[in-house]
């Protein structure tokens, strides 16, 4: 039997929130680049940033801007990027801040989820006519 151990602490919202990403290339040049969140998890996201992508191990400043227009600041490791050339993306977790990124990115994040609407049982009025004949 094969078992796949799952590394994550949480579940991860399908979200798309802008982000701002910094980070210093190995040859010294300041890197800023606009992109969006793809998915959201308690303590990391994974985002597309289409021009270009930070090495795997390197510290990235992430700026992302919430549901409600708040903007959270954090410090994040690359974990692994993709290099699709149609749309690059980079796993990223977090280096501290994890409560304010809870309340601030991804609770709001979660699905909403409304309770069904209650359903009348016919039967119920039908028995009801019943007892009143």
């Amino acid at each position: 039997r094969n078992f796949e151990t799952e590394t994550r602490s949480g579940p991860r919202y399908l979200v798309s929130f802008e982000v701002r990403a910094e980070w210093d290339d190995p040859d010294g040049s300041h890197v800023v680049v606009q992109g969006t969140t793809e998915n959201v998890g308690p303590e990391g996201t994974l985002v597309h940033l289409p021009r270009q992508l930070p090495n795997v191990g390197s510290t990235v400043r992430l700026e992302v801007e919430g549901e409600d227009g708040q903007k959270l600041q954090v410090i994040a490791e690359v974990l692994r990027i993709e290099r699709n050339p149609g749309h690059p993306l980079a796993a990223l977790q977090l280096l501290g801040e994890t409560n304010e990124w809870k309340g601030l990115i991804w609770e709001p994040a979660a699905p909403k989820v409304s309770a069904p609407a209650p359903v009348e049982d016919e039967d119920d009025d039908e028995e009801d006519d019943d007892f009143a004949n």
